[in-house]
């Protein structure tokens, strides 16, 4: 009896093993990829002046759009408006590719910047993103413009 139950276990093992490899997906283990791109329109404020350098990043997949990437003097700070969290860009983890940006997803807790009274607004022809990160006790200022409607010459 023991014999006949033997290679049926081992294939309920097997089929049991195959499910979850297979719901497991491809990409176990890889992380995900940023193509940055530059937003020539946008704003940055601190403390209501304009840092000497500065620039904004946005990704170029529309469902990472809640994603911005702000260059203030030296330092990249990725801004998550969706989940309203700051993280850490280290200068080593970017790869410059012209006036783009790659990089690797940088929303890990580890990373994360102690940041508060955020808001996120529509104001007009761009999008108002206000927080005061607590490391520097400042208030950040980002704008970003809409993108054209171009609705109207369909």
């Amino acid at each position: 009896m023991s014999l006949s139950q033997s290679p049926l276990t081992t294939l309920t093992r097997i089929t049991l093993l195959f499910v979850i490899l297979a719901s497991a997906g491809p990409a176990t283990g890889q992380t995900e990829r940023f193509h940055w791109k530059s937003v020539n329109l946008a704003q940055v404020k601190l403390d209501e002046k304009t840092p000497l350098a500065f620039n904004v990043y946005q990704p170029d997949k529309k469902k990472d759009a809640h994603f911005v990437l702000v260059l203030l003097g030296r330092r990249y700070i990725e801004l998550d408006i969706k989940a309203k969290l700051a993280y850490n860009v280290l200068l080593s983890d970017i790869q410059k590719k012209g006036s783009d940006i790659e990089s690797d997803n940088f929303a890990v807790p580890s990373r994360l910047l102690a940041t508060s009274a955020w808001s996120v607004r529509d104001v007009g022809p761009a999008q108002l993103i206000k927080l005061t990160l607590g490391d520097y006790g400042r208030v950040l200022e980002v704008e970003l413009p809409h993108p054209p409607d171009m609705r109207a010459f369909y």
